[in-house]
């Protein structure tokens, strides 16, 4: 299983952070290897919302299914990856202050062996990490409305 951790600090509350993060379909905005979202059931957020991520990394492309596992309002979001790469994400906002918020996303993830199983963790988990690095920046960006 590789684990993949990246963080920012965005100049918001975490009230104004999560108002750009809960809309999962809005994740496509920020999401540079996110191309669309479809939900498989009538619920778009909250525990128990199911949705396909058409995802391209590279010349890679699959899609990622995810069930909303975890979701405290202003705070956390937790999802379950059951696709063909399987594991557990976490969005984590926390407070920095009065006017700051410290993001972390952190992933567990497997790949299956076509992929190069444990291997092909080690090589995607460091692609992945710029990859999302890059995500937050933007994120960020719309967040701070820069």
């Amino acid at each position: 299983m590789g684990r993949i951790q990246v963080q920012t600090t965005i100049d918001a509350t975490p009230d104004r952070v999560w108002a750009s993060l809960e809309d999962v379909a809005t994740h496509v905005q920020w999401m540079a290897d996110a191309e669309a979202i479809r939900f498989t059931t009538d619920q778009t957020s909250g525990v128990g919302c199911v949705f396909e991520c058409d995802t391209k990394v590279g010349p890679l492309r699959l899609t990622d299914v995810m069930e909303i596992t975890e979701w405290v309002d202003g705070s956390i979001m937790g999802v379950r990856h059951t696709g063909l790469v399987t594991g557990t994400g976490r969005f984590e906002l926390l407070a920095d202050g009065d006017q700051r918020t410290t993001f972390t996303w952190d992933e567990k993830l497997v790949f299956p062996w076509w992929m190069g199983g444990p291997v092909g963790g080690v090589v995607g988990g460091v692609i992945l990490k710029q990859l999302w690095k890059g995500n937050l920046k933007r994120l960020k960006a719309i967040v701070e409305g820069t």
